[in-house]
């Protein structure tokens, strides 16, 4: 299901909208569609991130480094 939803732009940036759909060659309509959720999708990642980060444990976190290895990085050719 689709909503319909309608802006007001100020016509420099109408116009800025309509070149850069033309060179990525999709609809404004696209374009606005995957701006949007573009940008919903990072706010969504920033939230998640700060209430995972909420329930983070220094003390937890400190225990788990002592067990890892203090070494060096294995090398490996880079393409």
């Amino acid at each position: 299901m689709m909503s319909t939803l309608s802006v007001r732009l100020p016509e420099s940036l109408h116009k800025r909208l309509k070149e850069m759909a033309d060179k990525e060659g999709v609809s404004m309509n696209q374009f606005i569609t995957l701006a949007v959720t573009e940008k919903v999708s990072t706010l969504l990642t920033v939230d998640y991130l700060h209430e995972r980060s909420q329930r983070g444990d220094r003390k937890s976190f400190d225990e788990l480094l002592e067990k890892v290895p203090n070494t060096e990085p294995e090398e490996y050719d880079k393409l």
